[in-house]
């Protein structure tokens, strides 16, 4: 796994109000406001809210007190096997695998593993976003303009 982070997603209680507050400090959007997730891109990754328990049907778990935080650290890569690869080499380093790499309801390919904080990463390979030269991740495969 290459020492990279593509996409922090929290897990927001109300989506609205924290998508407002970072377009209150500045930040301009990068995914559409309609959608159940908002983007921004950062330098090098991206920042994403989304709905808490949308999060927790995603990752296949319900967050509990002291069991795993409501948000998610996300490594994308380019392919499929690849997720599973790093979901293996995961596993191999003393994660715990959350949830096996499967396509995933937005048209691409992921999984889950913990890490031993309980700290959710997710594995993915997203079609509409793909790395640049270096594996950075841009949100829609973009630079913001």
């Amino acid at each position: 796994m290459q020492q990279r982070v593509s996409l922090i997603t929290l897990g927001v209680r109300d989506l609205a109000a924290s998508c407002q507050f970072y377009q209150n400090l500045g930040w301009q959007m990068a995914s559409n406001p309609d959608d159940d997730i908002v983007a921004f891109n950062l330098q090098g990754s991206a920042l994403a809210l989304y709905g808490r328990a949308e999060l927790a049907k995603d990752a296949q778990i319900e967050f509990a007190d002291g069991q795993y935080s409501p948000f998610t650290l996300a490594h994308n890569v380019n392919s499929p096997e690849e997720v599973d690869k790093i979901l293996a080499q995961a596993q191999q380093a003393g994660g715990k695998l959350v949830k096996p790499g499967q396509k995933a309801f937005w048209g691409g390919y992921s999984g889950y593993f913990a890490d031993p904080d309980n700290f959710l990463w997710e594995v993915a390979h997203n079609p509409f976003s793909g790395l640049g030269p270096n594996g950075e991740f841009r949100w829609g495969g973009h630079d913001q303009t």
